[in-house]
C-alpha cells in the first residue's frame, strides 16, 4: 500500500495560539511552566488532527518555539560564547537570548545581540544562522527530538521524528573565524546525531526524517563527499532506523545520482518544483530504496491539480511497486496557513481555489486512497477538482 505522509505541520496554531503564548511569556505575563504546558497541548492537537485526517507517517519534532535551525543549534550545543552559557542543557533563557538578544534591562551588565537571521531558501521564512567558532565543539545539549517522540507515543501515535540533517546544518551556518571551515566540523558533529538516532530507535522510532534542503543547491566536490561520509555513518547507527532523506525547494540536478546512492531507506523529491526528477530518478533507484513523492505544494495556498499528481504517483507505483511509494507535500506545511475553514469572509469561488495545511493533508490522503482503493466514492472529488482547476484565475 502507498503511504500518506507529511513532512511537517504549522506550529503557530489555528488561532495563533503559539504567537499569543510567546508574547505573553516574553512580556513576563506567562510563566515558563504554563508556556510549556500550552505548547505541549498545541503539539498534541496537531498530532491527533493529522491522525484523524488519515496520515500513516505523522511528523514529530517539527514543532518549534522559534525556529527549527535554532532547535538544532540547541541540540548540538553550538551556543556562541557571547551568551556565557556553561551548562549541559540549553535552557529557555539561553534559547531565547540567541533568538532575540538580551538587553541591559534584562539583568545583564551589557546588551548582547541576537544571532543573525536570513531567508530560508526561496520562502518567506527566516532562520537563525548557526555560528561556528575556533575550536568549535558539539555535544548533545537538548533532547527535544526524543522528548516529542515520547509525547506522541503517549497519545498512541507512532510518529516520524524530523531532524535537520548534519550537512545542511553546517552549510547553512557561518564560520566566525578565518581558520574555521564549516564542513571540516562534520567529524565533530556526527557523534551527536548518532546519539540522537540511537536514543530515538531505543524508544521505538523506526522511520527518522533527515531534512537536507541544501541538496537542491549547487554543491562542490567537498560538499558531495560530506553527504557520503555523513550518511555512511548514520546508516550504521541502528538496524532499526530507516532514514528518509528529505529534499525540497528545487531540482537536485547533478546531485540526484549522489542522493540515490546514499545508504538511506527513502528519498523525498519535490515534484512540484521539479516534476521531471521522477522520470530521471526511477531508472536509477536501487532495489532497497523507496521514494517519497512531494506532489502537494507545501509553499502556496492553491489547491492541487489531482490528475497531475496522480499521474506522477502512478508512474512511481508502476516502476517500484506501491509498497515503495510514499505520498506527501513538497516540504513542511509550515509555510501555509492552517485551516481554510476558519476563513469565513471569503467568497465561494475564491474559497474553492484554496487549500491550507489541513486541506493539503486531506489532498495527500485522498491521493493515497485513490491509488490504494480506486473506489467509486472518490470519483466525484476528482471531478470537482477538475472543474476547480479549469476555473483558476492564473
Amino acid at each position: 500500500m502507498v503511504q500518506a505522509t507529511n513532512l511537517g505541520y504549522p506550529r503557530i496554531g489555528a488561532k495563533r495560539e503559539l504567537k499569543k503564548a510567546l508574547e505573553q511569556f516574553w512580556s513576563g505575563n506567562l510563566s515558563e511552566t504554563v508556556l510549556l504546558e500550552q505548547t505541549g497541548s498545541l503539539r498534541k492537537q496537531h498530532w491527533l488532527l493529522q491522525q484523524r485526517l488519515g496520515l500513516q507517517h505523522i511528523p514529530s519534532n517539527d514543532f518549534s518555539l522559534y525556529d527549527q535551525v535554532l532547535d538544532t543549534i540547541a541540540m548540538v550545543g553550538a551556543v556562541p560564547a557571547r551568551y556565557h552559557w556553561r551548562g549541559t542543557h540549553v535552557d529557555l533563557q539561553t534559547y531565547f537570548a540567541m533568538a532575540r538578544g538580551v538587553g541591559q534591562d534584562q539583568g545583564r551588565s551589557s546588551a548582547m545581540p541576537a544571532m543573525e537571521m536570513t531567508k530560508w531558501f526561496d520562502t518567506n521564512y527566516h532562520y537563525i544562522v548557526p555560528e561556528f567558532e575556533e575550536g568549535q565543539q558539539f555535544f548533545l545539549a537538548s533532547t527535544k527530538p526524543l522528548d516529542e517522540f515520547l509525547e506522541a507515543r503517549e497519545l498512541g501515535i507512532h510518529s516520524r521524528p524530523v531532524l535537520l540533517g548534519p550537512v545542511s546544518f553546517l552549510l547553512l551556518g557561518k564560520p566566525h573565524h578565518p581558520s574555521v571551515r564549516s564542513l571540516s566540523l562534520l567529524e565533530r558533529l556526527l557523534p551527536v546525531y548518532e546519539e540522537v538516532i540511537r536514543r530515538l530507535t531505543a524508544a521505538g522510532a523506526d522511520w527518522i526524517q533527515m531534512d537536507e534542503p541544501c541538496l537542491a543547491l549547487d554543491l562542490d566536490a567537498g560538499a558531495q563527499a560530506a553527504f557520503q561520509t555523513a550518511y555512511a555513518r548514520l546508516a550504521m547507527v541502528s538496524p532499526q532506523a530507516r532514514l528518509l532523506l528529505a529534499t525540497s525547494f528545487g531540482d537536485l540536478r547533478e546531485n540526484l545520482p549522489l542522493v540515490l546512492r546514499l545508504p538511506v531507506a527513502a528519498v523525498h523529491l519535490d515534484l512540484v518544483c521539479a516534476p521531471q526528477q521522477l522520470e530521471q530518478a526511477l531508472p536509477a533507484v536501487p532495489p532497497s530504496l523507496s521514494l517519497s513523492l512531494g506532489v502537494v505544494d507545501g509553499r502556496n495556498v492553491w489547491r492541487t491539480g489531482l490528475d497531475r499528481a496522480l499521474a506522477l504517483i502512478e508512474q512511481g507505483v508502476q516502476a517500484l511497486g506501491a509498497e515503495r511509494i510514499l505520498v506527501g507535500p513538497t516540504c513542511t506545511l509550515l509555510h501555509v496557513p492552517v485551516d481554510l475553514a476558519l476563513e469565513a469572509r471569503l467568497g465561494e469561488e475564491i474559497r474553492s481555489w484554496l487549500a491550507f495545511a489541513n486541506q493539503k493533508v486531506e489532498e495527500v490522503v485522498l491521493l493515497t486512497r485513490t491509488i490504494n482503493e480506486g473506489s467509486e466514492d472518490i470519483v466525484p472529488a476528482l471531478q470537482e477538482n477538475r472543474q476547480i482547476q479549469a476555473s483558476f484565475f492564473y
